[in-house]
């Protein structure tokens, strides 16, 4: 049971760090766009200062909450260390990775962000420690409404990065590729992470999630 709960969280900080350095590379590439919600955590620190990863902390509070009064009931331990830790990995990846100067280097900064993000999220989820907020959201859009992720995920995407844009964040081709290319991303590495997750905990049930 300690060894199941340890290669659990080590998945999942794995899967926070992968978003971080995923989320990270895009700003590097961001000539091409940032992501959906990228767009909206730029947008808010141009307004209003702070950092971007506070600024992903703090959003995420907003939605923490807005999923705990849509559930009636308190998110799990996971979906907070979600918030924190994405934001802090964001953060420390911003501040140690070189400029991307020509466009070649930044079109695969780009192309890394979206697929350490995707992977990321895909291989987090598939602990089940609960949720990040957006994913929290996403997961209540599948059950709910009875959609698929990549149907939840896209809507989600696309009202993030118009309110972004209005406060002025990043918005360019890279983020429509973006807000269309996670969902389906996610929905293949999320079983795949799941039957590695199995393996390594000896639970077969995992891998008919």
């Amino acid at each position: 049971m300690r060894k199941e709960f340890a290669i659990r969280w080590l998945f999942f900080f794995i899967g926070i760090m992968f978003i971080g350095l995923g989320i990270a590379l895009t700003i590097r590439g961001q000539r091409y766009g940032v992501g959906s919600w990228d767009v909206l955590h730029i947008g808010m620190f141009y307004h209003f200062g702070l950092s971007v990863g506070a600024w992903s902390i703090i959003i995420g509070l907003v939605i923490i909450a807005l999923t705990a009064i849509l559930l009636k009931r308190l998110p799990r331990i996971g979906t907070f260390m979600n918030m924190i830790f994405c934001g802090v990995f964001l953060d420390f990846f911003n501040s140690i990775l070189p400029a991307a100067h020509t466009p070649l280097t930044q079109f695969g900064c780009f192309v890394l962000g979206i697929v350490g993000i995707a992977v990321g999220c895909g291989v987090y989820v598939s602990t089940n420690l609960g949720e990040g907020p957006r994913d929290s959201l996403m997961m209540i859009a599948v059950e709910k409404l009875h959609v698929s992720i990549t149907v939840a995920r896209t809507a989600m995407e696309i009202f993030a990065a118009g309110l972004g844009y209005i406060m002025g964040g990043p918005v360019g081709i890279g983020t429509i590729i973006m807000v269309f290319a996670l969902g389906p991303i996610i929905q293949v590495v999320l079983p795949v992470s799941r039957r590695i997750l199995a393996h390594f905990i000896k639970e077969p049930t995992l891998m008919y999630k």
